[in-house]
């Protein structure tokens, strides 16, 4: 069921602009972790809780999707462009999920302890594999890649139907009912 007024509903909109703040903020905390060795623990500690935090909500971003359909594309966007929409918003779910997954499978890999605050921790995903921490940690980065340009992709679309379309898709993200 959709909001019926052609914007996402108030948890939808919610979800998505918290979790592009700290999608953002987790792309320059993975950067600044790898380029800073000074800085490097405080980044990990914050970068654990984060990654959770950011896998619950995007479990609770696809079942509030599945229950809610986002409203319809403009009739008159071309194929091609109702197509990248289509997959470039189940290309980042994908990511969404994949991305603490692998973060916490290659800690495990590597015999680290993921410590989210004091006293609490996950389970280990995987057992410790140094070849398998190796081979996560790629992913790991290289998905990292592909999300930053997944979300530099579906800015740029945003801004194309905010400033040059102007039908309204933006708008059906950024505010509920007119």
């Amino acid at each position: 069921m959709t909001t019926g007024n052609g914007h996402f509903n108030l948890l939808a909109r919610v979800l998505h602009w918290t979790m592009a703040v700290m999608i953002v903020a987790m792309l320059f905390i993975g950067v600044t972790m790898v380029a800073s060795l000074h800085l490097r623990p405080m980044l990990i500690d914050l970068h654990r809780p984060l990654g959770v935090a950011i896998f619950v909500l995007v479990l609770l971003r696809l079942y509030n999707r599945l229950r809610h359909r986002p409203p319809p594309l403009p009739a008159d966007l071309p194929a091609w462009q109702v197509l990248a929409a289509t997959a470039s918003h189940w290309l980042l779910y994908g990511l969404m999920l994949a991305m603490p997954l692998i973060g916490w499978a290659m800690l495990s890999a590597g015999g680290y302890p993921i410590t989210l605050w004091a006293g609490v921790h996950l389970p280990a995903l995987v057992p410790h594999n140094p070849a398998l921490y190796a081979a996560l940690r790629n992913a790991h980065s290289l998905l990292a890649y592909v999300l930053f340009a997944t979300v530099l992709m579906h800015v740029g679309a945003a801004l194309f139907h905010l400033w040059v379309r102007r039908d309204g898709v933006f708008q059906a993200m950024a505010r509920g009912k007119d």
